[in-house]
């Protein structure tokens, strides 16, 4: 049976109830997904009503999501540029970041007259500050937890690869596409255009390659990280532990980076593009150009978002298994309710928070909460 229904969970939202607020216990229940954001029609990036409602409100093609310190979901819109904030009490939506241009500008003043061209992920460190990569501008932005001033930390606005062993800032990215920080605070960034995983020093604002080359060729299933070739390094997650989480998009494939002794291994995926695996061996599973990918503490797994199988698969450290927690493989929206019934179109983005799953299905135009599934 469904944990709640779609208009319960609405219905909660609006009158200022939590939907993180169903009990542990109803969640064991059975999995159950629901819209929290977007009407599936596409937006166009024009200001907000005042008091406006996620759930009623038109949003545009949202990539990565991610829990804020004040625990609303913030999400990133890679066609109009905008960082959106949804109180996951109220359902209200509001724009915090980004005035629609598409083009480079190292500062501002204020990040709702500030261009984000192409962002594709955003991040909060340990200082309350927000991190967003922009694929087409090749940078990595920050806007100041206090101040609100944002600032160029990497690349300079330029494509290409340069400035290893040098200032962030003055380096040069090609396309990055995804952002994390690992357990000492440093920032990683997946390169792809450079076909490289990249980190920004906490301490010094140093940048380096830390794992991949330019070659093109297959990445093999172990090994160390430096002067190793990534088959698409797409997008990437970390734990407390010191280990990454690596998704390749041309290579189908997942690795775990231990950032401490500088070796990596595959931990899911065959290397095939196809859609097959689950309640197997995740090593003996078929991806096809996976995205996403979320780390959740809470039951040691990866959520993954295998995009253009337009699906969410889970993969269990512990066990090494692999199944499908959302979506029936075929493209479509929805419909709401069970998870295996609901299809998806392209999704990008995942994140975890208090045993829910939300994900951004992309080119729905929604943001989706997925329960039941996070043991």
């Amino acid at each position: 049976m469904p944990i709640i229904s779609r208009r319960q969970f609405n219905q909660r939202l609006i009158t200022g109830l939590s939907a993180l607020a169903v009990p542990h216990s109803a969640l064991a229940q059975g999995p159950d997904v629901f819209a929290i954001a977007g009407t599936g029609t596409q937006g166009t990036g024009a200001p907000l009503a005042p008091d406006a409602v996620a759930i009623r409100s038109s949003i545009s093609n949202p990539y990565g999501v991610v829990i804020g310190p004040d625990k609303a979901l913030y999400f990133c819109e890679v066609d109009t540029g905008l960082i959106r904030r949804i109180s996951l009490r109220t359902n209200k939506i509001s724009t915090i970041a980004g005035n629609g241009d598409k083009r480079f500008e190292a500062e501002s003043r204020n990040p709702l007259q500030a261009p984000f061209n192409a962002p594709h992920e955003i991040r909060w460190d340990d200082e309350n500050s927000l991190y967003v990569v922009e694929r087409d501008s090749h940078c990595v932005k920050r806007i100041d937890g206090r101040s609100g001033l944002v600032t160029t930390l990497a690349g300079n606005g330029r494509a290409g690869f340069t400035g290893d062993e040098g200032s962030a800032v003055l380096s040069q990215l090609q396309r990055p596409h995804s952002i994390a920080f690992d357990s000492k605070g440093n920032l990683l960034i997946c390169d792809l255009g450079n076909g490289r995983l990249r980190q920004v020093s906490r301490e010094t604002g140093l940048i380096n390659t830390i794992a991949g080359t330019d070659e093109k060729g297959e990445t093999p299933a172990s090994g160390p990280m430096l002067g190793t070739p990534l088959r698409g390094p797409r997008t990437l997650d970390t734990d407390r532990d010191g280990n990454a989480f690596l998704v390749l998009r041309e290579g189908n494939a997942i690795f775990q980076l231990d950032l401490d002794s500088n070796n990596m291994k595959k931990i899911a995926g065959t290397g095939l593009q196809g859609y097959s695996g689950d309640g197997g061996d995740a090593l003996s599973a078929t991806f096809n150009g996976p995205k996403g990918i979320a780390y959740s503490r809470t039951d040691n797994s990866l959520y993954v978002a295998d995009t253009e199988n337009h699906a969410v698969r889970k993969i269990d450290l512990g066990t090494g298994l692999i199944d499908t927690v959302l979506g029936t493989g075929e493209r479509g929206d929805g419909p709401d309710g069970r998870p295996y019934d609901c299809q998806l179109n392209r999704p990008h983005g995942v994140c975890v928070f208090e045993r829910v799953v939300y994900v951004t299905d992309s080119e729905n135009n929604r943001i989706r909460a997925l329960t039941g599934v996070v043991s």
